[in-house]
């Protein structure tokens, strides 16, 4: 006697999104006019990051490669070939900042550089450029899904990397 199984598989349809949609989309990145809030930061794990987590004195919800970013201010701005952003830093300096300075954050006041957004085949963006704080040069590479989700990655001179996950909101 021959005893068969038969599997079926389901799969819930991709959503898509309206020409309209995609265009609307698609002009907000070429027009460099966007602005992302982020609700979880990423550090690279440390002994010292570590440390700080054991300490409780991280928000509630995070763990040691995920701190939650929801009720503190934060965001990173495109306007043309200017750069706006506040980004809570979680991780290790690579070089000694003076007591009472403001750099602590990642922020960003100026002008763009080198800036490249290549449309992906899965409908993604993919943005990278430079920018400059008051003390360091940074690498971002930036992610952008066509249902406004969005991925940064940070990296700069004296930081160790960080990543922040977010989504576009109205500039």
């Amino acid at each position: 006697m021959v005893c068969g199984i038969t599997h079926i598989a389901c799969k819930s349809s991709k959503p898509v999104m309206t020409e309209a949609e995609m265009n609307a989309f698609n002009l907000l990145i070429e027009k460099r006019a966007y602005r992302i809030e982020s609700d979880m930061a990423y550090p690279q794990v440390t002994a010292a990051l570590q440390s700080v987590m054991n300490s409780g004195l991280m928000p509630p919800g995070s763990n040691t490669n995920a701190i939650s970013l929801i009720g503190n201010p934060n965001f990173l701005e495109i306007k043309e070939d200017s750069i706006s952003s506040f980004l809570p830093y979680f991780g290790e300096r690579q070089m000694q900042v003076g007591y009472g300075t403001d750099d602590s954050a990642i922020q960003f006041d100026g002008l763009v550089e080198n800036y490249k957004a290549e449309l992906s085949k899965k409908n993604t963006y993919d943005v990278s450029f430079e920018a400059k704080s008051k003390s360091e040069k940074f690498n971002v590479n930036i992610i952008i899904f066509s249902n406004s989700k969005a991925d940064i990655a940070i990296s700069g001179g004296s930081r160790l990397a960080i990543r922040y996950s977010g989504k576009i909101v109205s500039p």
